[in-house]
């Protein structure tokens, strides 16, 4: 096999298994095959931020139930936020309902959001520090092209209250043992 037609099985291999996104130092390339001529083509922004979206695990917290699933969720349901909130020494916070997060703020207000908050865990925001600005103009893209949907989570709870609703304490337990 030539070495022109095995980088192209490769990238078709790519391709087909999503592997391809827009945070590549170049724009990603996909081949694409037509009755008369091959072609490469950028996937959308909505593509590339889907593919972001399942990568950074943003489902994880943002879509209820996505682990029960086994994340095999409709897209009608992803990132509508989460009732059950992430209970530290910090208090309780909720996911976000992203879909309506996005319908809210610019796309320019998205990115800066990214660079300068710094809030409370579980969200890992000095992850996304180093993210390209194009992955976040991607992801907000995706979002925003699901539409508006499901209904604003609950609001921080200080951690010298009690939430009312379902929560995950993120606080260690030591064994009785000592962990020895």
């Amino acid at each position: 096999m030539n070495k022109f037609r095995l980088a192209f099985v490769a990238t078709l291999g790519f391709a087909a298994a999503g592997l391809l996104s827009s945070s590549c130092a170049q724009q990603p390339r996909v081949a694409e095959r037509t009755p008369t001529e091959t072609r490469v083509v950028s996937p959308s922004a909505e593509e590339a931020g889907r593919y972001l979206i399942l990568m950074g695990g943003c489902n994880d917290c943002h879509t209820l139930g996505w682990e029960q699933s086994g994340g095999k969720m409709p897209e009608s349901e992803w990132l509508t936020g989460s009732p059950v909130g992430y209970r530290g020494p910090w208090g309780t916070t909720y996911a976000t309902n992203l879909r309506l997060y996005v319908q809210a703020v610019s796309e320019d207000e998205w990115v800066r959001m990214f660079r300068e908050r710094n809030e409370r865990p579980p969200m890992p925001w000095v992850n996304y520090r180093t993210i390209h600005e194009s992955d976040l103009r991607a992801i907000y893209r995706f979002i925003r092209s699901l539409g508006p949907a499901g209904k604003p989570e609950p609001d921080y709870v200080p951690p010298d209250k009690e939430p009312m609703t379902p929560y995950l304490s993120f606080v260690p337990i030591m064994p009785a043992n000592g962990g020895q």
